[in-house]
C-alpha cells in the first residue's frame, strides 16, 4: 500500500452534524462528496475533491435507517477505493446490526459477521468503531479494527451524578463487564439485575443482585431502542430501596414506543448518552446528550499519525 499523503473526512448521510464536528475538531474542512438517489431509489456518490493518495475517512453510524445507511457506506467506500484512495477507514460510531452475532436459533444469519464481509470487501482497510455490542465482532473482521469506548466522555459527568454513593447496575448478565468496567471507573459499587427476554419488545426483570439500598444508582448498556430492559431494571432498583436512578448508554435508538416508556418511567431521572447516533429529542431534559466528536476526532488523527489510539481508553486525570 503506497503511504498516504494528506488527510480527507467524509460524511454520510446519517450524522453530518457529528462529521462536522469531528472535521472541526482535527482543524479541516470537511470532505465534499455528492450523494443522491436515482428516482428509484438507488444510491449514488462521487467526490467533488481529488482523493487519489488521500488517508480518507468515511464517517457514518448504521443506525436507523440501518439498510440505507450500511449500502451508503458500502458504496463511499467502492468510489473511494476507485478513486485511488492510499486507504479508507470506515468510521461506525454505531455498528448496526451487532445484536445478530451468533447463531442462537436453528436456521438464523450471524449478519454481523456479513456487514464485516461487505465492508472489506467493498474497500475499507481498516475500521473505527464505538461501543461494540458484543467485542468478539472484532474478530469478524480480516482488517485492522480500533475499536474505542464511550466510557472516557460519559464517566466524568457521571461521577457529578452519584459522587461517592453510587452503584453501577448491569441490567442483564450480558452486560455485566461493561458495568464492572463503570464501576471501576467511578470507584463505584456493582449490582446485577436478571432478566428474562419474552419477545423483541418485552422483558421481564426478576431478580437484583447486590446491594442498592439508600445509594444512588447508574444503570449500564451499549444501547437501547425500546428501553425495556432500563425501565423494568429501574423499578427493581426503586423497590429494592435505591435513592436515585440513572442510565447510561452509549448509543441512544430509542423509537417511539422506548420514548414513551421513558417518559412513564419516573423511576430514571435522566438517561445518560452519546451523539454516536443522532438524538433529535432530548425529551424535555429526560435525555442527556455528551459529544463524541473530540474522542473520534482525536482517533481519527492519531490513525493517520500512526500513533498509539490505547491512551483514549481511560480518562486524563491531569
Amino acid at each position: 500500500m503506497e503511504e498516504a499523503k494528506h488527510i480527507r473526512v467524509y460524511s454520510g448521510c446519517a450524522h453530518p452534524q457529528l462529521s462536522q464536528q469531528i472535521a472541526e475538531y482535527l482543524g479541516i474542512e470537511l470532505g465534499r462528496v455528492h450523494i443522491t438517489h436515482f428516482p428509484d431509489g438507488e444510491i449514488f456518490v462521487q467526490f467533488e475533491e481529488n482523493v487519489r493518495r488521500a488517508d480518507v475517512f468515511l464517517i457514518q453510524p448504521t443506525c436507523n435507517p440501518p439498510n440505507d445507511n450500511i449500502m451508503e457506506l458500502l458504496i463511499m467506500i467502492d468510489a473511494a477505493r476507485r478513486a485511488s484512495a492510499a486507504r479508507i477507514t470506515a468510521v461506525l460510531p454505531y455498528f448496526g446490526y451487532a445484536r445478530q452475532d451468533r447463531k442462537d436459533r436453528p436456521r438464523v444469519p450471524i449478519t454481523a459477521k456479513l456487514v464485516a464481509n461487505l465492508l472489506t470487501v467493498a474497500g475499507a482497510d481498516r475500521v473505527l468503531t464505538v461501543d461494540l455490542h458484543a467485542q468478539q465482532i472484532q474478530g469478524f473482521f480480516d482488517i485492522p479494527v480500533d475499536h474505542l469506548y464511550a466510557r472516557p466522555v460519559m464517566v466524568p459527568y457521571l461521577k457529578s451524578l452519584i459522587g461517592d454513593n453510587g452503584v453501577v447496575v448491569a441490567p442483564d448478565s450480558g452486560s455485566a463487564k461493561m458495568a464492572m468496567v463503570y464501576g471501576d471507573m467511578l470507584e463505584a459499587g456493582l449490582a446485577v439485575v436478571t432478566k428474562r427476554r419474552i419477545n423483541a419488545t418485552t422483558v421481564a426483570s426478576s431478580h437484583l443482585v447486590g446491594d442498592v439500598k439508600d445509594r444512588i444508582c447508574v444503570i449500564t448498556d451499549d444501547l437501547t431502542s425500546t428501553a425495556g430492559t432500563l425501565c423494568a431494571a429501574a423499578k427493581i432498583l426503586k423497590a429494592n430501596g435505591a435513592t436515585r436512578i440513572y442510565a447510561a448508554v452509549s448509543h441512544c435508538l430509542l423509537n417511539d414506543v422506548g420514548k414513551a416508556k421513558l417518559l412513564a418511567t419516573p423511576e430514571i431521572e435522566q438517561l445518560v448518552t452519546t451523539d454516536a447516533v443522532p438524538v433529535p429529542d432530548t425529551l424535555d431534559g429526560k435525555i442527556k446528550v455528551i459529544g463524541i466528536a473530540p474522542l473520534l476526532g482525536e482517533a481519527i488523527r492519531r490513525i493517520h499519525d500512526g500513533k498509539s489510539i490505547s491512551s483514549l481508553f481511560y480518562i486524563d486525570k491531569h
